[in-house]
């Protein structure tokens, strides 16, 4: 099974920013260890800050992967664009927060891609990827 996470704005600063919030350890740590621990399942990794190639991503692989994780970052609360290429392409997507968007700050707590997800996955920290994971492994 194939599954592409995708990152958004500011997720290339998981090391840098907020430690208390996201670890302290830049994203291809944990990338490297989701792949050993879900052999079972081919990751691809996708990074960007730009909401363009945010789309570009979903609508190049949404119609031949199985399942997309999204953690659109900011964009999540602000990008019709992204609501709307999730709602044209064929695979499941999932969305990602590291974070309790429900706990943190008015803007937050309203999501635009919601709608047109799968599930959603919040408050975990970087488990949160790993939860979304396992749910969808096949020896689940």
């Amino acid at each position: 099974m194939k599954v592409l996470i995708i990152n958004g704005p500011n997720l290339n600063l998981l090391s840098k920013r907020n430690k208390d919030l996201y670890g302290g350890v830049d994203f291809d740590y944990h990338l490297s260890k989701f792949k050993k621990e879900f052999k079972e399942i081919s990751i691809k990794y996708f990074q960007s800050n730009i909401e363009g190639e945010i789309i570009d991503a979903l609508q190049k692989y949404g119609f031949s992967y199985k399942y997309i994780l999204l953690n659109a970052g900011g964009y999540t609360h602000t990008s019709i664009a992204i609501r709307d290429a999730i709602d044209l392409i064929e695979c499941k997507v999932i969305e990602i927060h590291m974070t309790n968007i429900y706990a943190r700050e008015d803007f937050r707590k309203k999501s635009l891609i919601s709608e047109k997800c799968y599930a959603i996955f919040c408050g975990l920290g970087i488990n949160t990827y790993r939860a979304a994971l396992q749910s969808i492994s096949p020896y689940n």
